[in-house]
Parts: structure tokens; C-alpha cells; sequence
């Protein structure tokens, strides 16, 4: 992608000087990695350093993590609520505990996380926050990058402000149905057992019908702990505008989903294993890569319970 924005202002994910953790700058537009903490023995004094430091750095993670299920349930309760997560059951004994495998011999062409996007946004109330924990890990490959969207929103003009103030965004997961069911039809014509509809070896339980009818949200939200304005957008779930001809959406949001995720407003995470996340799903978008065919990658996701966006 051709890096048409070169903001020289704006920029300050410096890392505070904290008393119970140190949090190191992983890019200039957002991310950090936050040292000396151990997710399962933490302290009041050091969670409440690193919700500052969430809130901050937009995304988070933590090297060396020796996690149980039980340990990142109880983190993320410390935030909130369990999220809905809108695709699969959990794992036996911590239903909120989402399985994200992908084993050595799988072969998809739509990777679970695939694509610039906001968790789940095409929920009436979609997860505040998204947490992962890599358990097994390729030895390259699969990385995930972020794009911090209150950062892109400071870079438009204030005529384009204006603009999208009123508007709200249809975030609809059709596109996503449609090509999970072009998967299920492939596999099903090669004779393989599927067992239903999946992202290869993740076997989803999901309300299509409401996943597709989706919500209106505004295009631009507000972050209701730091009245922080961010653009709602994503290129995987933003399909129209209310109140727009499809072409007039169309126009609008092709700019958009281009200018939130360009590398300006970027950072990524090589993953390591023991590595644990965790995002403000609100305020930024994120992708994965299915470039680690051959390889084995095992991760547990957990969300918060978010509000209705305004």
C-alpha cells in the first residue's frame, strides 16, 4: 500500500513513568509492551497501571505469561463483564474462553481474523475489549497488526469532521457469511467432513441471519472513559451508510477503510509463545495473516462487554 499520509504531528505514545510495571513503546502511533507483571499474581497497583496503560497505547502485550484459562478469565473480569462473542462456544469448562487453532495440515483461504477489522461490531453492543493468549506459536509468520482509528481521525481535515459527524455506519457481516459458506461448499465438494460452518479447524456457532442483519453505529464514536473520538470504520464489516445511496456510500467509505488502516497509524506484533494481548476493541482495528502454512498455532481469546457506541 502506497503511503499517502506522512503526519509529522499528532504522534505521542510515549510511555508514562509507572511505579508497579514498565511499559515499553512498541511504534509511534500506538502499542506497547508492559514488563515485570505476571497476569496471574497481579496486584490492585499494577492492573490499575496497566488499564492506564491500555487506554494510552490503544493495544498491549505481555511476553512469557505462564496462563491458565482461569487466569485470563479472571483479568479479563477486571474489566468488566464477558463479552458475547458472536462465533464460537468457548472451550469445555470456560465457556468464555474462545479456541483460535489453526493445525500444520489446514489449508483456508479466509483466515479467523483475516482482514482490517473491529471485533464483532455488527452487535448492538460490541465487545470494549479483545484479548488473546498464544499458547502455540509458529516460529514466523502470523504476526497481527493494529491501526490506531483516534489517531486517524486526528489526521482528517475538519471539513471531513463535519461531515461524518451525523452519519452512521451499517456494520453487517455478510461478506464474512458469504465466504464462510463458500468454504463449507469447497470443503464439502472435496469430501471432506465439516461438521458445519468454520474457519478450518475452529468450528463456529453463530446466528447468521442476525450477523447479516447487523447495526447502525456512528462513524465516529466516542470512547466513554477518555472522551477520546475515533473513526468506526473497518474494511471487513462497514457495508453502508444510513441515510446514503449505495453508491454514495460506497465512495465515502472506500476512502475511509483506506485511511484508517494506513501504515501511518500502524504497529505489529511478532508473536512469540506465552505471549498475551489485549485491545481496545473501540478505538482501534486490527488484522491477522495466514501466511504460516505448515504450522501449528494455538491462541484463546476473551472480550469485555461493551456498550452501545455513541
Amino acid at each position: 500500500m502506497e503511503l499517502e499520509l506522512h503526519p509529522s504531528t499528532g504522534f505521542d505514545n510515549s510511555a508514562r513513568d509507572y511505579e508497579h510495571i514498565e511499559a515499553l513503546p512498541l511504534a509511534a502511533a500506538m502499542g506497547a509492551e508492559i514488563r515485570d507483571v505476571q497476569i496471574g499474581k497481579l496486584t490492585d497497583a499494577q492492573f490499575a497501571e496497566i488499564e492506564d496503560a491500555l487506554y494510552r497505547h490503544k493495544m498491549i502485550f505481555f511476553r512469557d505469561q505462564d496462563m491458565t484459562h482461569a487466569d485470563q478469565e479472571n483479568f479479563t473480569l477486571r474489566f468488566g463483564d464477558f463479552g458475547i462473542d458472536a462465533y464460537t462456544k468457548g472451550v469445555p469448562g470456560h465457556r468464555n474462553v474462545q479456541p483460535v487453532i489453526k493445525e500444520a495440515d489446514t489449508r483456508i483461504r479466509m483466515l479467523f481474523g483475516s482482514g482490517w477489522h473491529t471485533d464483532s461490531p455488527f452487535m448492538e453492543t460490541p465487545p470494549a475489549i479483545s484479548m488473546l493468549f498464544g499458547a502455540d506459536i509458529p516460529p514466523y509468520g502470523g504476526d497481527t497488526m493494529w491501526c490506531n482509528t483516534v489517531l486517524a481521525y486526528n489526521c482528517l481535515s475538519d471539513t471531513m469532521r463535519q461531515v461524518l459527524a451525523p452519519l452512521r455506519v451499517h456494520m453487517t457481516a455478510v461478506g464474512v457469511v458469504s465466504e464462510l459458506q463458500k468454504e463449507a461448499k469447497a470443503r464439502t465438494m472435496a469430501g471432506q467432513e465439516t461438521g458445519g460452518t468454520g474457519f478450518g479447524n475452529i468450528e463456529l456457532d453463530i446466528n447468521t441471519n442476525k450477523m447479516v442483519a447487523g447495526w447502525y453505529h456512528p462513524i465516529v464514536r466516542t470512547h466513554p472513559k477518555t472522551g477520546e473520538k475515533a473513526l468506526y470504520v473497518d474494511q471487513t464489516y462497514s457495508h453502508g451508510i444510513q441515510g446514503m445511496t449505495p453508491a454514495e456510500a460506497e465512495a465515502l467509505l472506500r476512502f475511509l477503510k483506506h485511511h484508517v488502516s494506513q501504515p501511518a497509524f500502524s504497529c505489529r506484533l511478532r508473536w512469540e509463545p506465552k505471549t498475551f494481548t489485549v485491545w481496545d476493541n473501540r478505538i482501534c482495528v486490527h488484522q491477522a495473516f495466514n501466511d504460516y502454512d505448515g504450522f501449528r498455532r494455538e491462541m484463546y481469546r476473551t472480550t469485555v462487554l461493551g456498550e452501545v457506541p455513541r
